[in-house]
């Protein structure tokens, strides 16, 4: 790992799915040896499908969540892989770059 006034080098991987497929997805990042994630629900935005707005009708899987996690570029790879697999067929994106993290402890 390379580091950078003391920050070391990290993956940010950040996928925005349907409400329905967060289970899947966290799973993957937990899997894939991610020490944790983030997920925002009622994500809103224009794309390939249109638009999307954010607002939850009646509950959080009638609309898109975005889960971001980091992990050690080493863990990247497989990961990335395991998520086009999943978005092989459905509604998402995903965003990968590289991101410097004070404490890399909490990611290993």
């Amino acid at each position: 790992m390379t580091t950078w006034n003391n920050l070391t080098a990290m993956a940010k991987i950040e996928v925005v799915v349907d409400g329905d497929d967060v289970p899947a997805v966290r799973d993957l990042f937990l899997d894939a040896g991610a020490t944790g994630y983030t997920a925002v629900s009622g994500v809103s935005g224009f794309g390939h499908h249109g638009h999307h707005q954010g607002k939850l009708l009646f509950n959080d899987r009638a609309s898109l969540s975005m889960l971001i996690t980091v992990v050690p570029i080493e863990r990247a790879e497989a990961l990335i892989a395991g998520i086009r697999r999943f978005l092989d067929g459905r509604h998402g994106v995903l965003f990968v770059s590289e991101t410097q993290v004070s404490r890399p402890d909490y990611f290993a």
